[in-house]
């Protein structure tokens, strides 16, 4: 499997390389950096601390991805939808990792999923797609009267808020309920906001030092409180669970997947 790394010389993009130099099958194809960075030019298995992979890390899109049968691409939203263009025309299958898209951008994903596979989630760490079934199947038990909570915290150098992976973990304690997120959510409380109404599902995000990741899911009644709860201690989770999705994407019809299908939850 020939993969190329969008954001290749950033920490993910490091962890990525490092991964696909350890794993069975999977070979560096291409690197690709924004225009500017200063790693252009240079080897990307050098910058990854993992020795000379003869891949040069480039600003031209087109050419790392078009090399590559799959890119993964955890960049920042604006990237990650014109990188799902090109390889939709290049016949490309793709990994997303990003969050924070806007509905737009996310429009634009789909229809870049009509021309080729790809696995787009939240959070790619086994641990919490477990966590997010673990919170469906919780919500569906439990009836209105247990307030949702959803506590998460990264590191201070996070751009969006509530964190992709809170969001989904929303998203499947609404799915439990059977309710839309959308309705029922809180995603941030100040001043004076009333009583707390039932069925509502709020968000708490922290933000400080280099907190690579903490969810935790809170049910909540007048006499208990469960809580179900995931901490990630680096990105090697992250990047494990993106390069198994790239091997099953392999053969894969166009379509938009996610982390269940490929772990079959």
């Amino acid at each position: 499997m020939k993969i190329a790394i969008a954001g290749a010389a950033g920490r993910m993009g490091q962890m990525l390389i490092q991964r696909i130099a350890n794993t069975d099958g999977c070979s560096l194809a291409g690197a690709l950096e924004a225009a500017g960075s200063n790693a252009l030019g240079r080897d990307a298995g050098e910058v990854a601390g993992v020795g000379a992979k003869g891949v040069k890390i480039v600003s031209d899109s087109a050419a790392a991805i078009g090399a590559a049968q799959v890119v993964i691409d955890f960049t920042v939203p604006a990237a990650t939808v014109a990188h799902a263009k090109i390889a939709a025309d290049k016949g490309v299958a793709m990994v997303i990792g990003t969050t924070g898209l806007s509905p737009e951008q996310s429009a634009l994903i789909h229809s870049a999923a009509k021309k080729v596979p790809i696995m787009w989630a939240a959070n790619m760490a086994l641990g919490v797609n477990i966590l997010m079934a673990l919170v469906e199947k919780t919500a569906a038990l439990l009836d209105p009267s247990y307030d949702i909570e959803i506590f998460e915290m990264h590191h201070r150098h996070k751009i969006d808020a509530p964190s992709g992976t809170a969001l989904a973990l929303g998203h499947s304690a609404a799915a439990g309920r059977k309710v839309e997120l959308e309705k029922v959510w809180r995603r941030s409380r100040d001043g004076h906001t009333g009583a707390r109404p039932t069925g509502e599902i709020g968000f708490a995000a922290l933000r400080g030092g280099e907190e690579v990741g903490v969810h935790t899911v809170m049910f909540a009644s007048a006499g208990e409180r469960l809580e179900l709860s995931h901490r990630s201690f680096s990105r090697e989770g992250y990047a494990m669970g993106a390069v198994m999705a790239a091997k099953w994407l392999e053969g894969r019809k166009p379509g938009l997947y996610g982390m269940k299908d490929v772990l079959g939850l």
